[in-house]
């Protein structure tokens, strides 16, 4: 019997030229995960394609599966799940940022952990988790009705905490009244915080862009935070939408440079503790005019809601990804829902400029997610060894 191939000695060039070709992230990972030097090539690739126009890839969606801290990977443009699983723990992740996701501990630390250094069957790669200081409580909660996992509404970062560990700043909308707290890795012993209550409306979003935070309240006013050393120095850079906490706020930074807010308009059954999405309305940001302009297309962009940080792809680039739609997940909101009997139902994808929802019920993710305990998150995966 032939002994199998050394994989490994292929020449660079070779294996450059099968990259090239390889157009959906789920035939990257599985490329990055057969050997070390592999892996190598794949990241110096993907590097050169990231700073190329309309290359940024659609990410994945992990999927809780209720067996200990195994989740499956699944690829929505292809409709399939990798043949890889990833060890992360069995809670809500709060936020899913530049590779890493992130979840509060019993103790309210706050962990970011790269799903994709802890592959199933495979070494554990080093600082696969990070933990930070634990966040401090507020002393009017009840504590005895304060859940752990749900303490932080969302979370973002605005570097990856190992490649760029210095620039890493961690952001997160605490409870109660959805505040800010920030932390800067490896420089802050502890987190600073800084009121987002002004007449009871806190945040519902924070992206970091052009070096610096952008945050959205749940009235639609968008503040500019510049962090200085111990706070946010806040600017008003744009006026109020009128609201009602059955909105929430998304913000996204679109292929085509342009700040986008979009309202994900959500009804409540209390009846049967569910909760359904009945539209999406998209507004740009006019800077100049500080004012949100409404939009009713995407112009060839796909969407990616949730838990995550929001990611914009050009659906062209991408086969199977479904030009001028919005796919979204069943992620935390104000009213702190349960999942009903059906579980994390509120999911699927909305056509914007049909205003009408495409059915998902026979894709392979449809059924796992329904009968997830934990709601499924979007992510993209990274290559570091």
């Amino acid at each position: 019997m032939d002994p199998l191939p050394d994989w490994s000695e292929l020449p660079n060039q070779i294996l450059e030229s099968v990259l090239e070709r390889l157009d959906l992230l789920a035939d990257y990972v599985r490329f990055s995960v057969v050997c070390r030097s592999w892996n190598f090539i794949a990241k110096d690739n993907r590097k050169k394609r990231v700073k190329m126009p309309c290359c940024h890839p659609p990410p994945m969606l992990l999927i809780n599966t209720d067996i200990g801290d195994i989740w499956k990977v699944y690829n929505v443009t292809d409709d399939k799940l990798l043949d890889l699983q990833v060890r992360v723990p069995n809670t809500r992740f709060c936020g899913s940022s530049k590779g890493w996701l992130i979840f509060v501990e019993n103790d309210f630390t706050v962990t970011l952990i790269n799903p994709f250094f802890r592959v199933r069957g495979r070494v554990e790669k080093e600082n696969s988790i990070i933990h930070l200081p634990p966040l401090r409580l507020i002393k009017e909660i009840d504590m005895s009705r304060v859940r752990h996992e749900r303490y932080v509404y969302k979370a973002t970062i605005s570097a990856d905490p190992v490649l760029n560990a210095n620039e890493c700043i961690v952001v997160v909308i605490t409870q109660p009244g959805y505040q800010l707290a920030f932390i800067r890795l490896g420089k802050d012993r502890a987190w600073s915080y800084i009121d987002g209550r002004a007449r009871g409306r806190g945040f519902d979003e924070v992206i970091f862009l052009g070096g610096k935070f952008y945050g959205v309240r749940n009235n639609g006013r968008l503040l500019s935070l510049e962090i200085t050393r111990f706070s946010f120095n806040r600017k008003l850079a744009a006026r109020s939408l009128r609201r009602d906490h059955t909105i929430k706020s998304y913000l996204v930074y679109s292929n085509k440079k342009e700040l986008l807010m979009v309202e994900r308009h959500i009804s409540f059954d209390r009846k049967n503790d569910m909760r359904t999405t009945s539209k999406f309305i998209i507004y740009k940001l006019n800077f100049d005019e500080c004012k949100w302009t409404k939009k009713n297309s995407l112009g060839g962009e796909t969407l990616f809601l949730g838990d995550n940080s929001s990611f914009s792809v050009i659906s062209s680039s991408f086969p199977g990804c479904l030009r001028n739609c919005i796919y979204f997940t069943h992620d935390y909101d104000w009213f702190r829902s349960k999942f009903g009997p059906r579980g994390p139902n509120d999911f699927g994808v909305y056509d914007v400029e049909d205003e009408s929802f495409l059915s998902i019920d026979s894709t392979k993710a449809s059924m796992l997610v329904k009968m997830s305990l934990q709601p499924s998150i979007w992510i993209l995966p990274t290559f570091q060894l």
